[in-house]
Parts: structure tokens; sequence; C-alpha cells
């Protein structure tokens, strides 16, 4: 509501003649800084759930999520596998600055190095934050968990629930409070009730969470009343009904709790389906090249009252988004002295906006193998038996028209102009990350010589 300004001054001077002694002014109470909460399931497929075009399997909370806010068709992980999307999309970088850029396995002693930021640390001291789920960003030491990451608690497990030795861990500031075992069909049901017990806590301040939920990568293990729920789906259908489920008591409580409107929902997927699971028609799957079944991976965002209902929107946006996205929202400033990668997406979320990335780098461990502008994808490297092979340097340049989102038929020869901007781009981009690549040689193999590669595409 507006006030008319002269109608205003009338009647505050009406006030002072009055006699009234007080000058003090009560202002309107500021609208409380919102709730951020991240469901990332780990493994999940584009063609999984209802919203991103999937039929196989019922989602029908997600789907009213959807209904609700705003989907983002174009939306990356920060990686093709776990460790470094997950790095991604808590510190708002590409991986290979964070030296996150494979997945970390039972024997490695590497994880996140403590002079990284997070979006825990970006939000303190204003929010209280918890990560609850999977970590997987390294697990030796005495600093492995998430609270050496700005977050005040975190309650789950080191790495994915296909490795062991595996047990459920809670620390809080740095402090271990508890150890127990893992009953594995019940673990996405303990981690939903520790975050919930987490949100009752913390209803009546603003609060930052992170559900990385350990499903439905492989192996499965379906909780008590999701076994053979799905009629076609499998084992692999029941945990992804299970994380509907989990999506819709999460909203229930945020109703009953009265902070619907004040909280950010986001959901999302670590990384495409492994050996189960839909792409849903796009190219490749988990850690395969720089094809979008690796990458692209579902995201809904609702937020009742602020982001618009049964939104749809193509605008090209990455993992390494949701820090700046976050900050912004909260109104606080991004890390000091910390190069960040991503961008500020409130707008495409909000306001149905154009994306703010002129570009979207892919990486295979630390090679750029792939470039993605809002309508083109230039593919630089995809594997052939155990090799990671250049395209390039075989003179098979990959360039697709992302409005085919299915990436079959390269159309290099039709647009030679495309082809070198975007040649032109990979260039630059290996350049800017090669400071940061470690000892390890790349991992392309190249062409032996470039007789064989037609005149069109050779330099």
């Amino acid at each position: 509501m507006q006030h008319n300004r002269r109608g205003f001054l009338g009647v505050a001077g009406a006030a002072l003649a009055a006699g009234l002694a007080s000058s003090v002014t009560h202002a309107a109470a500021p609208k409380r800084q919102p709730n951020f909460i991240v469901i990332l399931c780990d493994d999940m497929g584009y063609g999984d759930i209802g919203p991103m075009g999937g039929r196989d399997i019922p989602t029908p909370h997600l789907d009213r999520m959807a209904r609700e806010g705003i989907t983002l068709t174009d939306y990356y992980a920060a990686a093709n596998v776990c460790t470094p999307s997950r790095a991604g999309l808590l510190t708002g970088r590409y991986p290979v600055r964070t030296t996150m850029s494979r997945v970390l396995l039972a024997n490695d002693k590497q994880g996140l190095p403590k002079s990284e930021k997070t979006i825990a640390d970006a939000l303190k001291p204003a929010y209280a934050s918890a990560l609850i789920g999977k970590w997987h960003l390294g697990h030796t030491g005495d600093a492995w968990d998430a609270t050496h990451y700005g977050f005040d608690l975190f309650y789950g497990i080191p790495y994915s629930h296909d490795i062991s030795p595996l047990a459920i861990y809670e620390f809080q500031k740095g402090e271990k409070k508890g150890q127990w075992d893992v009953d594995y069909p019940s673990l996405q049901q303990q981690f939903y009730a520790r975050a919930e017990k987490f949100i009752d806590e913390n209803a009546k301040r603003p609060f930052f969470l992170e559900l990385a939920l350990s499903s439905p990568h492989l192996p499965n293990y379906p909780a008590k009343g999701f076994a053979e729920g799905s009629k076609n789906g499998g084992a692999y259908g029941d945990t992804v009904m299970e994380i509907d489920s989990i999506v819709g008591r999460l909203m229930a409580r945020l109703a009953a709790l009265g902070i619907d409107r004040d909280t950010m929902v986001i959901f999302t997927s670590d990384n495409g389906p492994w050996f189960e699971g839909s792409t849903g028609g796009l190219r490749q799957r988990k850690g395969g090249g720089a094809y979008d079944g690796a990458y692209r991976v579902p995201f809904i965002a609702r937020w009742p009252g602020t982001i618009p209902a049964a939104r749809r929107s193509d605008a090209i946006a990455m993992g390494i988004d949701i820090m700046p996205t976050l900050c912004a929202l909260a109104g606080l400033p991004q890390p000091a002295g910390v190069t960040v990668d991503g961008k500020d997406i409130s707008g495409v979320l909000t306001r149905g906006g154009a994306t703010p990335h002129e570009q979207l780098l892919l990486f295979q461990d630390e090679d750029v193998v792939g470039i993605r502008t809002q309508q083109w994808k230039y593919v630089r490297a995809d594997f052939y038996m155990r090799f990671e092979m250049s395209l390039e340097g075989r003179g098979y340049p990959q360039l697709y028209d992302m409005r085919d989102p299915r990436e079959q038929y390269s159309v290099a020869s039709l647009h030679p102009d495309i082809v070198k901007a975007m040649q032109a781009r990979m260039k630059q981009a290996e350049a800017d990350f090669a400071p940061f690549k470690g000892d390890r040689p790349s991992g392309l193999m190249q062409a032996r010589d470039g007789a064989h590669v037609p005149a069109i595409w050779q330099d």
C-alpha cells in the first residue's frame, strides 16, 4: 500500500501540534531473512520424476512442488560425479579450483581444503546451518565433518552408502556427539527425521539446511512401506517414491510450523543416473564425457509468495549458482577474497529472467570437455572403450543446437562459424584453468597427427 506524501505530512504536523511528547517513530517490522533448504539427491536421473517428464514412477509431491514453484529444464550439476559436484554446490566454484575434481574412494586421504568457504560460511552468523546426509568431501583426519566448514550441525555418513566401513555420525560445532550403525532400509528416513528436528529447533530464526539424501544411488534399500511400490521402476523406483514422500512430509511440516512462506526449498541431484534410472532421453550417464545425461539434472524451487507458481524456464544454470543466489536472497555478501564462478540466478527464479551466464563449463576430472551456452553445446571429448578420447583432435567436432536436447547429430558442418567461436571459448577456458590442474597427465587420448583431419577443421 502506498502512502500519499501530502496527507502523511499533514497527519504528522497535526500530531506534533497536538503536543505529542514522544519523538520515537515505529517503522514496519522488516521481513525476516528467508530459510533455505536444498534437497540434494544422489544419482537421480533427469527423467526419474514427473516434473522433468518422467512417467514410470509416481511422484505426486514433487509434481505439486513444481506446480507451486519453478522448474529449470536446463540446470546442470557442477560435475558428472558426486565429489566434485558437491564441492561446486557448496563453494560456488568450479571443482578444479578446490582440488575436488574426482570421486573420493575409501582409501583416499584428500579432502575439501579448510580454506574453502561454503554456503554455511557465507550465511554466518545470521543463519543456523546443518548438513544432514551424505558428505563425500573427505573422510580422514579429525576435520572431515561438515562442521569444520561453517555448519553448526552435521548428521550423516562420510561418503556413498555403497562404500564401507559405514556409520552415521553426529557432530555439533566440531564436537562428536554420537555414532550409530547403519540400518540401510531406514537410512533416508533417519536423515529426514534429523532434518525435521533441526527445522523445529530453528523455526523462529533463519536457517540453511542441506538435506543430502544418499539415494537413489545403488544399491537400493527401499524403506518399509515402499518396497515393490513402484510397478515399473523396481527397487530404484521404490526409493524415488520414498524420496517423493519425504518432500511431501517436508512441505507439510513447513506449513504446520507457519514458515512455509518464509522458506525456499530447492530439489535437485548431484549428477545423472548411474547404472539405473532414466536420463529422460538425454545422452550418456553419470561420469560420461560432456553429454547432458551425466550433468543435466532435475531442479525445482518452491517459495510460496515469492517464486511464482507453475513456471518453467530453460535459462541455463548450474550447481555453482546456489551459493551466490542464496547470499543475494539473504541480503548478505559473498565470501570476500574468493573467486566465485557461479552467478546469482534469483532473477531467473523469482521473475522469470534470462540466464546471467554467457557459458557453463563441463569438466571431466580436471579437463574442460564441454561448453554450454544458451543455444549451443560444444563437446570436446567422450569415452571410447577405456579411453577418454579427444573428438576435435580426430576431426569430429561435436556441436549441438540445444533446442533439441538429445545430442544425437552434430550440426558442426552447418555452422562452422559457431564451431570456431566455441573452440575459441574452449581454448580460453583451458588457459584459465590450467594453473589449477595437478601433476596428473590429461586423460584425453589425442590423435597422433592431424593428417586425417579434414581441412575445414584444421587450424
